[in-house]
């Protein structure tokens, strides 16, 4: 059995695990589980897995995308680059950090974008904030 995860607190907000769960059944995948792991620090993601050997992938969301950094042992690019890191894959005991909100930003902005769009104005200063300000300088867009 493969089991991913959601990390965080509070995630009472999250509908990841439904649609997570959903997907997984929707595509055959009964070998694949997916569960909220709430912690209230993010030093317990060590803990979670230890305690979860099945563990490959885990989402992380408010407020851990910039704390989890120090916890990875190895990140891509655009994590460097931003700061922030909201999915890690757990494989041979390396947990590898990426950003894929900046990916989902960027598709979000360009069927709103347009030459004449030059500034943005993002307020806030988390990771999701440092994903699309990545995005907006991927398309020239001074924030």
């Amino acid at each position: 059995m493969k089991t991913f995860g959601l990390i965080g607190y509070p995630l009472s907000h999250s509908f990841s695990k439904k649609y997570f769960s959903d997907k997984f059944m929707d595509e055959g995948l009964a070998d694949c589980v997916y569960e909220n792991f709430p912690i209230e620090n993010i030093e317990l993601i060590e803990e979670i897995i230890q305690h979860h050997p099945s563990l490959v992938g885990l989402n992380v969301t408010i407020p851990y995308k910039e704390k989890v950094i120090p916890y990875l042992d190895d990140t891509n690019e655009i994590v460097k680059e931003t700061g922030a890191c909201n999915c890690i894959k757990i494989h041979q005991g390396k947990k590898i950090g990426f950003n894929t909100d900046v990916i989902g930003f960027g598709k979000s902005l360009d069927v709103k974008l347009n030459a004449s769009h030059k500034h943005a104005l993002v307020l806030g200063t988390g990771g999701a904030a440092k994903a699309v300000h990545y995005a907006l300088k991927q398309r020239n867009i001074s924030t």
